[in-house]
């Protein structure tokens, strides 16, 4: 299953790609009827797209890669270096795009054949939109950075490709000419924001900052198969690398158990998360005794060394869950009070 999802985003990566290329040579053909700023602009950004597909493309191919002796914890963590790289790129195109219009803006030259150029940028758009659409969905789902990064970028193409058409409309309209170096400088400033967002989520990632909704995601599996003998679980850590899901926490189980029980219960909670998800998870599970305290919100029944009686259950969330010790200390702090 995850090989052919490996190779269904490679597939689809390859056709953002190729159509990347296409698309940027019929907007510099659009350009080179009208000798529009707007249509340049747009042009010069799908340079970005060519590059960027190309980039991910690789980097969904060694993410894929199984983990080696040099790099234990897999190759995902490319993903997010990709989609850095791509935000980068599209930073330093919207900083062109806009002392590109600022100079129109100052010495404003003729546009011609607008209506024949406005055709290409449209049959763009929906090509864009298509393909974008595809890829967002298909990174959402296998949870890969860099596919979703190449959609978002792609449908943002399209938005601001829609906005060149409306310029151009208005152009056509009043035939006021500078109103294509104003769409320009709006374009460039656009994907300023769009890839100043990339390169954020890239660094966040590189520096494993928590994603709270995955984390999140982890606890509701938790929670939904809840087990007796699952006394306690503390210090959770949740990442993602590429389509690799690592997770570590702290698990408390009764104290009198054989090895061989505690070992089967690990192997279940394991199996319970990764059966949440898609791609490979890798998961450490640090076993702790129970300590008498536990006895107090353990929902063992029948328990033989039971020392308190059972007072509630814990509400696991993110927040307790995240935190580097027993759940039971916080609780007993609440009841004293």
């Amino acid at each position: 299953m995850q090989i052919n999802q490996n190779k269904r985003k490679q597939r689809l990566i390859l056709l953002s790609f190729i159509a990347s290329i296409v698309l940027t040579g019929l907007k510099f053909f659009a350009y080179y009827l009208t000798s529009s700023n707007a249509i340049l602009s747009d042009a010069l950004e799908s340079i970005i797209n060519v590059i960027a597909s190309g980039f991910a493309f690789y980097s969904i191919y060694l993410s894929s890669q199984p983990k080696d002796q040099n790099h234990p914890y897999g190759h995902g963590k490319i993903e997010f270096f990709s989609a850095g790289f791509e935000g980068a790129l599209i930073v330093i195109a919207s900083l062109f795009i806009s002392i590109e219009a600022v100079k129109r803006l100052l010495d404003p030259k003729p546009i011609e054949n607008l209506e024949q150029g406005a055709l290409f940028i449209i049959f763009t758009i929906f090509v864009n939109l298509a393909i974008g659409y595809r890829l967002l969905s298909e990174g959402k789902k296998s949870n890969s950075l860099a596919l979703a990064a190449d959609g978002r970028h792609l449908i943002s193409d399209s938005i601001s490709s829609v906005i060149l058409i409306l310029s151009v409309v208005l152009i056509l309209l009043t035939g006021l000419v500078w109103i294509d170096s104003v769409a320009s400088l709006f374009f460039g400033i656009f994907l300023a924001y769009s890839g100043s967002r990339l390169v954020s989520q890239s660094v966040a990632g590189l520096m494993d900052a928590t994603d709270p909704i995955l984390l999140q995601k982890v606890v509701e599996t938790l929670n939904n198969h809840k087990k007796k003998h699952w006394i306690d679980i503390h210090n959770l850590r949740v990442q993602q690398y590429g389509s690799d899901l690592h997770i570590d926490c702290h698990l408390t189980l009764p104290y009198y158990w054989e090895l061989s029980n505690v070992h089967e219960a690990i192997h279940s909670f394991e199996n319970i998360l990764k059966a949440s998800h898609s791609g490979e998870t890798e998961i450490f599970v640090h076993a702790d005794p129970c300590l008498p305290e536990c006895c107090s919100f353990c929902r063992i029944e029948n328990c033989m060394v039971r020392q308190q009686v059972f007072q509630k259950d814990i509400d696991w969330d993110v927040e307790k869950l995240s935190k580097n010790e027993k759940l039971y200390n916080e609780e007993l702090a609440h009841l004293k009070q």
